[in-house]
């Protein structure tokens, strides 16, 4: 007889018989030499040309996010949707044989979009804003990047890393698209019905540029090339806009130390506060001792829209370092702030700014103070009194000056004259 925790063991038994059935349809795939279906949205193609054509002598790469829909059929195969591209951080180092690939600012805008379009799933599931074949996560899907000349198939290095991450139990991947980028191809004239494994894009100096499209299972363990069908971005989900925090992450920075540095304990996260996406960024604040918290929350397009500010009495089961689980609890019992009567946003204001004005409202603190340049009249007018004597003093030493330059003059003349008469 089952326990309470018949739940549980049915969710585990369920997820082990899928991951048995998916290894066993990649040892399929691969006794028949058999590799999924690729689309990719013009989009994505599209950022591919921008940022190939930005470092045409130096090799670039990004990360590609889209679906992996699978095919419950027998005989059928999943298929991999290429929806977007994301460009590293700047600490992406790029030459014209090495490309290492940036991190922190990539897996930032992942999460976020992951989180928005799990969020878009629920609040749409059943209705015409979703279609049911794309009811699935978004996920990583691997890296493009350019190499030099025509190297169009992945290195040994490529392979290797490849190796690495399908082999890394954590991160859970079966397999990857490693498509490899070139530049300077002669334009091809016409079109060809073979199914070939890359894609041709004119570029503005009048070459070509060449993605050929390499897929590899952790089964396989070795690249196999994968026919790309380039579609409409319309046809396909869009993704959602990025972040604030993501886009102006110095700001996020700024922001988060200038409420510390005035005391205030602050956490960070996402959440949806208005019933669609995208979701809010938002802040919990509390100073020590206190018994309420103070919640900004941000849409994604802050400064430029203005922050909205909540109440919140402590309640049970808050812990801070769950800012998920701690905000949902506080917004249950949030009420909103009504901005201070001279407040007026600007995007060159921060969030400390309006919190000063709240707390000034709320008399919990004191007004900045004003310092008012004094001007002593008194001072003035000695001031004045002695530049006018220091001018009359100047004005009398010209005038000497004229004096005595007369004098000479006249002595000159005198003597010429008397020279003149002895002549």
């Amino acid at each position: 007889m089952w326990t309470a925790d018949e739940p549980e063991f049915i969710r585990l038994v369920q997820a082990e018989v899928v991951h048995i059935r998916n290894r066993l349809r990649g040892m399929a795939m691969i006794s028949r030499g058999i590799v999924p279906n690729l689309v990719l949205s013009q989009r994505a193609v599209e950022r591919m040309l921008s940022a190939a054509s930005q470092f045409m002598a130096d090799e670039t790469g990004e990360a590609m996010v889209g679906f992996v829909i699978e095919d419950d059929t027998p005989e059928g195969l999943p298929t991999i949707y290429v929806l977007d591209t994301i460009s590293p951080d700047e600490t992406a180092v790029r030459r014209s044989h090495t490309f290492q690939q940036g991190d922190a600012l990539q897996d930032e805008i992942i999460w976020w979009l992951q989180e928005n379009w799990h969020f878009h799933r629920e609040r749409h599931r059943g209705s015409e804003a979703l279609q049911d074949r794309f009811d699935v996560p978004l996920r990583y899907l691997g890296d493009w990047h350019k190499q030099p000349g025509s190297m169009i198939q992945p290195s040994h290095g490529d392979h290797m890393t490849a190796l690495t991450w399908l082999d890394d139990e954590d991160l859970g991947m079966d397999s990857l698209l490693v498509p490899i980028v070139t530049v300077g191809h002669a334009p091809i004239i016409g079109e060809s019905d073979l199914a070939v494994n890359y894609i041709t894009v004119p570029m503005d100096n009048g070459t070509d540029m060449r993605v050929d499209w390499w897929y590899i299972h952790r089964d396989v363990r070795k690249f196999q090339p994968v026919h790309p069908v380039v579609v409409p971005a319309e046809q396909l989900p869009s993704m959602m806009k990025y972040g604030w925090h993501v886009v102006l992450a110095d700001r996020l920075t700024d922001e988060t130390f200038a409420l510390a540095d005035d005391g205030l304990l602050v956490r960070t996260l996402f959440y949806e506060c208005d019933g669609e996406v995208p979701l809010e960024f938002c802040f919990i604040t509390i100073r020590q001792g206190a018994s309420s918290f103070l919640l900004f929350v941000t849409q994604h397009d802050y400064p430029h829209s203005a922050p909205q500010a909540y109440h919140a009495p402590y309640v049970a089961g808050v812990d801070l370092m769950d800012p998920v689980a701690s905000f949902q609890l506080l917004w249950e019992v949030a009420e909103p702030i009504a901005d201070p009567a001279d407040w007026d946003w600007s995007s060159d204001k921060g969030l400390l700014d309006y919190l000063i004005a709240i707390e000034v409202e709320m008399g919990l603190r004191q007004p900045p103070i004003q310092i008012i340049p004094v001007i002593d009249f008194a001072d003035a007018a000695l001031d004045a009194a002695d530049g006018g004597l220091a001018g009359a003093s100047d004005s009398a030493d010209a005038d000497d000056g004229r004096v005595k330059s007369r004098r000479h003059d006249d002595e000159e003349l005198r003597t010429n004259t008397e020279a003149q008469e002895h002549d």
